[in-house]
């Protein structure tokens, strides 16, 4: 009997590369040759030292700039040579992206910023598209502040709103940099519960970009990057084989809490 295929890698690096100013007397590369994988469901942090290439590495990944050289596919397909048209398709449809800071507009409510992604996409937002808002930001716990302003609410509640976007969309693969990293200490930890939560309810995959170490220690893997190259590439020290890192990703729904 044979065995079943492997599940193709949601994205797929070989000697991935990434120069500036080619051919000028100031070129530079940045990222020098990087092959991994990310499989369908992971649980990634991405981290290392500030001018290390983690943000050109997430830009490329998100599809915001292209590769000097080498492969990417995602979802088994060669990212070179699409069109922006093509580009932002598939950015759309199966990437999903958090920042450090939130990006939302201030005018618009938390239902209305949500709703973004879909009217950035069909220019309009239909009555399937809102059902879709209200359950994501009531999936986050903000069932209450849909109508609410950015400036009305907490910095921890900002983030869920802007986790809502990303997965309004129901995307492979949430993006995420630095996304605790204007939040204190307790709203940091819940809204990483709640990425935790997300992953496990929905199966999407997430690559966090880090500088801090106990946020990644709590991941399933850990990706260090140092001047450009894979440095490490493995679970977090001290994890258990085959355990989660976290205790959030055994938990239930009410491990989240209230974000301050």
């Amino acid at each position: 009997m044979n065995a079943p295929a492997p599940p193709t890698p949601l994205i797929a690096l070989q000697d991935l590369r990434k120069r500036y100013n080619a051919g000028r007397p100031n070129e530079v590369e940045v990222l020098h040759g990087l092959t991994m994988t990310l499989q369908p469901g992971e649980f990634a942090a991405l981290i290392g030292p500030s001018g290390s290439g983690k943000s050109t590495l997430l830009n490329i990944l998100g599809l915001l700039e292209p590769p000097s050289g080498g492969s990417y596919r995602l979802l088994g397909d060669e990212v070179a040579g699409l069109g922006d048209d093509a580009l932002t398709a598939l950015r759309g449809s199966v990437l999903g992206f958090v920042f450090q800071f939130h990006h939302l507009l201030p005018a618009f409510s938390a239902l209305e910023n949500v709703t973004l992604p879909a009217l950035m996409r069909h220019g309009r937002v239909g009555r399937a598209e809102l059902k879709r808002a209200r359950e994501m930001l009531a999936a986050v716990g903000l069932a209450k502040a849909m109508d609410k302003r950015p400036g009305e609410l907490s910095g921890g509640m900002q983030q869920r709103v802007a986790i809502a976007r990303a997965l309004v969309g129901q995307p492979r693969l949430v993006l995420a940099d630095e996304p605790t990293g204007n939040l204190d200490r307790a709203s940091s930890d819940e809204v990483f519960a709640l990425m935790r939560q997300m992953h496990r309810e929905r199966d999407t995959a997430f690559l966090i970009v880090t500088h801090d170490p106990a946020m990644a220690a709590r991941c399933d893997r850990v990706i260090e990057l140092v001047d450009g190259r894979i440095e490490r590439d493995g679970p977090p020290p001290g994890a258990p084989p085959g355990a989660p890192a976290d205790a959030d990703a055994q938990a239930g729904p009410q491990a989240t809490g209230r974000v301050r």
